[in-house]
């Protein structure tokens, strides 16, 4: 969380002895005033990271909902339905699917055929491969039509405010369909998280506006990115976790988090990741490692 706002007052204040007098008094008062957000009580937010090697694959539940945002590979979607087993949870709000690679889209059908979604959401754009198959299946097996976004989607869960940015381009050219992927931004009370799936160069061009957030899930499993720099300069997450294997994690981006000392976890590093927001402060424990 951005906790302080500096405020600086300047004061000055004129005496004047008499309109003929030949001694005029200014007198320039400096005061810093610093304000604290207020604290706010929006009930928790808890997200799972899960350590699926180079594969996104995380759910995010509060009171009352469950959204799950990717599924890792097509092994890994058994991870997901027995953790919600593990916690009693019986259905989901919303199933993200950022986009269409394996490493992403892979375990959905699991989920789907496992457990009652009742909406899905992905971009719009055409993929074949034998996980997108067996997703269509999975879909329609369980009569349920994704929304496929064109424009930005918004809804709120509890006290949380998702917003999910569709991809302003309908081809980002040949093998660039990472660039499709859907960013997921979440304000919980004073906390702003931000879910960049796949995002490349031409996509985080499109969300370099995004304003600032207090936690990043790092794009492209980590990779290096020619205009990471200037992204992670306009979002200045505070913490952040990247989902990837030792392999993909670049030593680039790694120096990029450590010079702005943003407190980062990696899966292939720390194993699964759990985050808790309070809506005033995100907390971050690993299954292994500082």
């Amino acid at each position: 969380m951005k906790k302080f706002a500096v405020l600086t007052a300047l004061i000055m204040t004129v005496s004047l002895v008499s309109c003929t007098s030949k001694d005029e008094k200014i007198t320039v008062i400096e005061s810093s005033e610093t304000v604290q957000q207020e604290t706010v009580n929006v009930g928790e937010l808890d997200l799972t990271v899960f350590d699926v090697g180079k594969a996104d694959s995380m759910v995010l539940t509060s009171e009352n909902s469950t959204v799950i945002i990717d599924c890792g590979e097509k092994g890994d979607g058994k991870e997901i339905i027995e953790y919600l087993e593990e916690k009693n949870i019986s259905s989901v709000d919303y199933l993200i699917i950022t986009h269409y690679d394996k490493d992403h889209v892979g375990g959905a059908a699991k989920v789907i055929n496992n457990i009652e979604v009742k909406n899905v959401l992905a971009p719009d754009y055409d993929e074949e491969s034998e996980e997108m198959d067996k997703y269509n299946k999975a879909l329609s097996e369980a009569g349920i039509t994704p929304k496929l976004l064109t424009g930005d989607l918004s809804f709120t869960l509890d006290n949380a405010e998702y917003t999910i940015y569709a991809p302003k381009q309908s081809d980002y050219g040949e093998d660039n369909d990472n660039d499709f992927s859907l960013v997921t931004k979440i304000t919980h009370g004073n906390n702003v998280l931000l879910f960049t799936g796949d995002a490349m160069e031409q996509r985080l061009e499109e969300i370099m506006d995004m304003g600032d957030c207090d936690f990043l899930k790092v794009p492209y499993h980590g990779r290096s990115l020619d205009n990471l720099d200037d992204f992670l300069s306009a979002v200045t997450p505070e913490k952040a976790v990247v989902c990837t294997s030792k392999s993909e994690f670049s030593a680039d981006t790694q120096k990029e988090l450590i010079n702005r000392n943003i407190e980062y976890y990696a899966t292939c590093f720390n194993g699964k990741i759990e985050v808790k927001s309070d809506g005033n402060n995100i907390d971050i424990t690993a299954e292994k490692g500082a």
